[in-house]
C-alpha cells in the first residue's frame, strides 16, 4: 500500500515542506531500525534521544523524507517541519490507514484506577450485543480476529491506527481504549476520534514523570480538551462525580461537552443504588436515564461498582440498548490479575491484584476486608525507578488494613531492592509485618502463614508475567507461583 504525501499533509498543520507533493509514502516509521524503502520518517525528541540523530540511518535505509518540529533540522532528505511532531505522527497515521476510528464506536478510558477492568466490561458488553469490539490496553491487544501481547498501555500513534485499522479490517464495530497520562503527554491518540471518553479518578502515582499532581491532572484534563475539538465526531464525557478531579473536569467541560456523571451520589446521570456484596459478586440497582435497572456483576468491591458504572454509561453513550448492556454484565469475564481468585481448595483463599498505588491497594484490602476474613495477610512492594513518594504510603495502606503485612520486591528495574524496601518501611507505625525480598520466598511464607478462614492478597503485578531487574526481565506470574505454593503446602495445616 501506497500512499500520496500530498494526502498526508492536508491531516496536520505545516510549517514548512521541502517535500515534493508527488512523493508515495509506503509505511510511516518514527524508529529508524524499521525504515524501508518509501517510508516516511518521523524524527521525534524522546525522553532521552532526539529522533533526528538517526536521519542518516533512515536516509541510507530508503526514508523517502522526514518530519520534524526542530526549526533548523540538518537533513539530506526533503524536511517537512511541523509545530508538534508526536501530534503530527498521529493525524498523519490516522490519514495513511484511513481514519479508522471513523468507522467504529470508540471509547477511551483515563484514570489512575480502573481503566483495564472497565475496557474489559466495554468490550464484553459490546461484544454481547453482536458489535465486534477491539481492546487496545495493559493486558492485551484484541484485534477482532486475535490477541497479541500488549507492548504498553498506549501504544505510540503509529501502532494505535495500525491496530485500529486491522480491527476495522477484521469486522470491528467498536474499540475499547485505556488511555494513560503518558499518552495525552505524548500525543499517542492524535487523530483517533472518540465518541466517548471517560475518567475514572485520580491519585498518587507517576509522579516520577509528571512531577505534581496538578500536572498530572492537567494531562488528564488533555482528553477533554481535545475531545471538545473533535471536528468528526460529537464526543461524550463520562466522568465519575465523586472523584475530587472529576468534579473538576466537570466544571471546567460541562459547558463545552456533553458531560455524562456517574457515582453513588443523587445527583449523577448514571447512579448505583442498594449495593450489596457476597462471595460471588454484587448486586445494584442502577437509576440511568429515567429508568431503573437490577444489575448482577460477578465482581466485588466498591471500586468495581464505579467500574461498571463506568462502563455503562459508555456503552450507553456509544448507542447501546442499556437493558441489553446490563444483561450482559452478569457474565462478564475474570479480568485478568485485577482481584483474581487463585484456584485453592483449602480453607484459606488467596487473590492476585494489580494494585499499586496506596489508593488502589487500600481499596482492595477492604473489598476483601468486606469477606470477614480471620485474617487478612497483605504481600506487595514498589517498582524500581518509579515514583518513590508513594513508597511509605503503600506500607501504610497495608498497615491500616491488614492483620499482617509482608514486604517484598516488585520490578526493582535499576534499583536495590532493599534500598526500596527500606523507603516502604518508612511509613510503617507497628511491627505486624516483615520483610521478605524474594518475591517467591514472600508469596511462599504467606501461604506457610495462611490459616483456616483467611484471606492472602498479592498485589502490585497482577497480570505481569516477569520481574525486571536491571533492564532483564526474568519469567515470573504471581497466580502460577502462588499455585505452587499453595500445592506444596500439607494439607490440614491450615485447620
Amino acid at each position: 500500500m501506497s500512499v500520496p504525501l500530498s494526502d498526508l499533509l492536508k491531516s496536520t498543520s505545516i510549517l514548512y515542506s521541502g517535500a515534493k507533493d508527488t512523493l508515495e509514502v509506503s509505511s510511516l516509521e518514527c524508529d529508524s531500525r524499521k525504515v524501508k524503502p518509501g517510508t516516511l520518517f518521523f524524527g521525534i525528541q524522546g525522553t532521552k534521544t532526539n529522533g533526528l540523530q538517526f536521519a542518516a540511518q533512515a536516509v541510507a535505509e530508503g526514508a523517502v523524507a522526514i518530519v520534524s518540529d526542530a526549526a533548523q533540522a540538518a537533513c539530506a532528505l526533503p524536511l517537512i517541519q511541523v509545530p508538534n511532531a508526536q501530534a503530527a505522527m498521529g493525524e498523519m497515521a490516522a490519514a495513511f490507514h484511513g481514519r479508522p476510528s471513523d468507522s467504529m464506536k470508540t471509547m477511551g478510558v483515563t484514570g489512575t484506577n480502573g481503566k483495564t477492568t472497565t475496557a474489559f466490561l466495554v468490550k464484553h458488553i459490546m461484544d454481547a450485543d453482536h458489535k465486534r469490539c477491539g481492546l487496545i490496553g495493559t493486558i492485551k491487544y484484541s484485534l477482532g480476529d486475535r490477541d497479541i501481547e500488549a507492548s504498553r498501555t498506549t501504544p505510540d500513534s503509529l501502532e494505535v491506527h495500525a491496530l485500529l485499522a486491522q480491527m476495522r479490517d477484521a469486522g470491528c464495530k467498536a474499540v475499547a481504549m485505556e488511555v494513560s497520562s503518558h499518552a495525552l503527554m505524548q500525543h499517542r491518540c492524535a487523530g483517533v476520534e472518540f465518541d466517548a471518553a471517560a475518567f475514572t479518578n485520580l491519585t498518587q502515582d507517576h509522579l516520577d514523570y509528571h512531577g505534581s499532581m496538578e500536572n498530572y491532572f492537567e494531562a488528564k484534563a488533555l482528553f477533554f480538551e481535545r475531545l471538545a475539538k473533535q471536528t468528526r465526531k460529537k464526543g461524550k464525557a463520562i466522568i465519575n462525580i465523586e472523584d475530587r478531579y472529576g468534579r473538576m473536569l466537570y466544571d471546567r467541560f460541562s459547558k463545552q461537552l456533553r458531560v455524562i456523571t456517574y457515582g453513588r451520589g443523587v445527583s449523577s446521570d448514571f447512579r448505583a443504588t442498594e449495593v450489596r456484596f457476597d462471595a460471588t459478586g454484587s448486586t445494584y440497582h442502577l437509576a440511568a436515564k429515567g429508568r431503573s435497572y437490577l444489575v448482577r456483576l460477578p465482581f466485588i468491591g466498591s471500586f468495581n461498582i464505579h467500574n461498571s458504572l463506568t462502563a455503562l454509561a459508555c456503552v450507553s453513550a456509544m448507542g447501546m440498548d442499556m437493558r441489553t448492556a446490563v444483561s450482559a454484565l452478569a457474565a462478564a469475564p475474570q479480568v485478568p490479575g485485577r482481584l483474581e481468585r487463585v484456584p485453592a481448595k483449602r480453607h484459606f483463599q488467596v487473590f492476585v491484584d494489580y494494585a499499586h498505588t496506596d489508593d488502589a491497594l487500600r481499596n482492595v484490602l477492604r473489598t476483601l476486608k468486606e469477606l470477614n476474613p480471620n485474617r487478612l495477610i497483605s504481600v506487595f512492594g514498589c517498582g524500581g525507578d518509579r515514583d518513590k513518594a508513594k513508597r511509605p504510603l503503600m506500607a501504610a495502606a497495608s498497615e491500616e488494613l491488614a492483620d499482617w503485612s509482608i514486604l517484598t520486591s516488585d520490578n526493582p528495574r535499576s534499583e536495590d531492592p532493599e534500598r526500596i524496601l527500606a523507603e516502604m518501611k518508612k511509613g510503617l507505625r507497628t511491627n505486624r509485618h516483615e520483610i521478605v525480598v524474594d518475591r517467591d520466598a514472600a508469596i511462599r511464607r504467606a501461604v506457610d502463614l495462611a490459616g483456616q478462614g483467611d484471606i492472602i492478597l498479592i498485589a502490585g503485578k497482577g497480570h505481569e508475567k516477569y520481574q525486571e531487574f536491571a533492564g532483564e526481565k526474568r519469567p515470573f506470574d504471581d497466580v502460577a507461583r502462588a499455585r505452587r505454593a499453595i500445592d506444596s503446602k500439607p494439607i490440614g495445616l491450615e485447620d
